[in-house]
């Protein structure tokens, strides 16, 4: 007998019993052979939008980065892609050390200004020879000057002069060799290596920098060097430059703000850099290149603060709240409105209703910064920030430098979550994008979150969820509408929330929903939601929490966000772990405990606009 054309064949002991099967049989040597229809797959739903969990870090510097260099890292991206994919390496402080999980992505996001200088000033290469600038600060790096050193640099920075900025040569060489190491790095399906730098703009030590990500690599990204901050302060002139690239590479951009805790009020003030109240097209900019947020990293948390949430009993955690990134200026009480994640995006409701348009309409992530090309983030595992907040028995008692804060009050966050379908540079990206992601504090609690309007408690059986989730829902970073509910019995939306725990990590404690919103008088509310405990006492932890949730206080005529919040049972803070390990006692002011968190990308509800 002769085997079918164009189907795939399979073969069987000759005396197997088939019964029911709608396929093609034959014959040969003793062997009943089975021929499958070629449309056919063993693995269920192929085909399906079903999205797994990818993690890494959007945001770290190696010794490419000016501040980087002179604080002591001699880490090369290099060192930093091999330690985030699970290596052994070694620290600067002479210790091996590879983190617990390896990562799925990375980006190594190296500050724009001066990119790779300072380590070419130090191998005395030959196209900086004839830099006035350059012969300056390396005499005081060889002589290690270096507080005159970043005295300098700082003036520099300030004033971005024609003799103060690198070589226009240098910096195309130095982006050229950033994207290029990206590439080497870069394995489809194992390992995202993301061409990306820091845009540092800074404004009288107020912080308003951005992480800007590439979704493409060699042929797009190295095709225009990154606009820096000593090109304009104003983020609206980086927007331009990245429409720019965009219309010149047909690649793709987004940029990440981080840090708003410590702008003192910059990074959601209602104005413009230049003064001018928000408009329509201001929102729409900013929501266009900027749709993602960075929560929470080594220098504090940024989703919200006990002045602004007071009921709140996790509103106090791993606070930096005496003044700006450079602590050149005093905290006072109206900013926080103004730097924090929570009142921003329940500002962006209200401004979509004034202006048409909502410029914060972010998802959320967490990251690093770290200074050491480590992105090691475990309480027992905290690397620092710079080369001198590595592991040692001093590092708790002095401070990075005498701009910043005391060494304990680093925090060892933070991780981005992401759901994609494929670990590529454009699956992540198209997530992020769609704001598909999620920020944690550094464990690696899985959490699932699904909007609509006829959920029920059955639907936690589902295995996956996402199997109801998508169909009937829309995932973190989507929006509802009314319209989704005229045909439906539900009277308000509908959450579907899974979370679990990290696998060798503290149980969790609570999963939260919070709701923030624009009252009728046009001010701002929020509140915050028990939806799953795992018990009355902070000790009390499950390895995973389930629910799903209606809003009790749903008002169709007002827009509202949403988003989750899963904390942990508490655990020993990297104070506790490097007084235990080296024998010294924890500074008085340093917290002994951490509950470690997750907070989901929003979920928005849109009424109609009142225009």
């Amino acid at each position: 007998m002769k085997l079918l054309a164009g189907v795939r064949h399979r073969t069987l002991p000759f005396k197997l019993c088939v019964r029911g099967l709608q396929t093609g049989l034959t014959l040969s040597a003793g062997v009943l052979t089975l021929a499958v229809a070629a449309s056919e797959s063993y693995s269920p739903n192929p085909d399906s939008d079903r999205t797994q969990l990818y993690w890494g870090d959007l945001h770290l510097h190696t010794s490419n980065s000016a501040d980087a260099y002179t604080m002591g890292s001699r880490i090369t991206p290099e060192t930093a892609y091999r330690f985030a994919r699970g290596e052994v390496v070694q620290a600067g402080n002479g210790m091996s050390v590879r983190p617990r999980y390896r990562h799925d992505f990375l980006a190594i996001s190296d500050h724009a200004e001066y990119l790779s200088v300072y380590r070419l000033l130090d191998a005395e290469d030959s196209r900086l020879k004839d830099w006035a600038l350059g012969k300056d600060w390396l005499a005081l790096l060889r002589s290690d000057r270096m507080g005159e050193l970043t005295m300098a640099f700082s003036d520099a920075f300030q004033n971005p002069t024609p003799e103060n900025k690198t070589p226009p040569a240098v910096v195309s060489a130095a982006w050229q060799a950033a994207v290029a190491a990206a590439d080497r790095h870069n394995q489809p399906h194992l390992f995202t290596a993301f061409p990306a730098y820091e845009w540092t703009s800074t404004i009288s030590g107020d912080n308003l920098h951005r992480v800007v990500l590439y979704r493409e690599g060699q042929g797009h990204a190295d095709q225009l060097v990154p606009f820096s901050s000593q090109d304009s302060n104003d983020p609206e002139d980086l927007w331009k430059a990245m429409a720019y690239y965009e219309s010149v590479t047909e690649g793709l951009v987004l940029a990440i703000p981080h840090n708003s805790n410590v702008s003192n009020g910059r990074m959601f003030a209602p104005a413009t850099l230049a003064g001018e109240p928000l408009t329509r097209e201001y929102a729409q900019a900013r929501a266009r290149w900027e749709p993602l947020l960075e929560v929470t990293q080594v220098k504090g948390d940024s989703e919200t603060h006990p002045f602004l949430s007071p009921e709140d009993r996790y509103a106090d955690f791993e606070r930096w709240d005496e003044g700006n990134i450079a602590l050149t200026a005093d905290k006072a009480d109206w900013m926080f409105a103004q730097e924090y994640a929570r009142p921003a995006l329940a500002q962006g409701l209200a401004y979509r209703q004034n202006l048409g348009a909502n410029p914060y309409q972010f998802g959320m992530i967490g990251a690093t910064d770290s200074h050491t090309g480590y992105s090691a983030v475990a309480e027992d595992n905290f690397f620092g920030k710079f080369r001198s907040t590595e592991p040692s028995a001093e590092r708790m008692f002095t401070k990075m430098a005498q701009v910043l804060n005391e060494n304990w009050r680093l925090s060892a966050s933070g991780l981005t979550g992401v759901w994609a379908k494929e670990n590529t540079r454009e699956s992540l990206f198209d997530a992020m994008q769609r704001k598909e992601v999620y920020a944690t504090t550094g464990s690696r609690i899985q959490l699932r979150v699904f909007g609509g309007w006829d959920f029920n408690e059955q639907d936690l059986k589902s295995v996956p969820l996402s199997s109801v989730g998508y169909q009937r829902g829309v995932p973190m970073g989507g929006t509802l509408t009314k319209l989704d509910a005229d045909s439906l019995a539900s009277a308000a939306p509908r959450f579907i929330l899974m979370a679990m725990k990290e696998p060798d990590g503290p149980d969790l404690h609570a999963l939260q929903m919070v709701k923030a919103w624009i009252d009728e008088g046009g001010e701002p509310k929020e509140r915050v939601y028990d939806v799953a405990l795992a018990g009355t006492e902070e000790v009390d932890g499950s390895a995973s929490l389930r629910a799903v949730w209606m809003d009790p206080t749903f008002n169709a005529a007002e827009d509202a966000v949403y988003y989750a919040r899963v904390v942990e049972v508490p655990r020993k803070r990297w104070t506790t772990r490097d007084a235990d390990f080296f024998g010294v006692e924890r500074p008085a002011k340093a917290p002994e405990f951490i509950q470690d968190r997750a907070y989901s990308s929003p979920i928005w509800y849109q009424a109609a606009t009142r225009l």
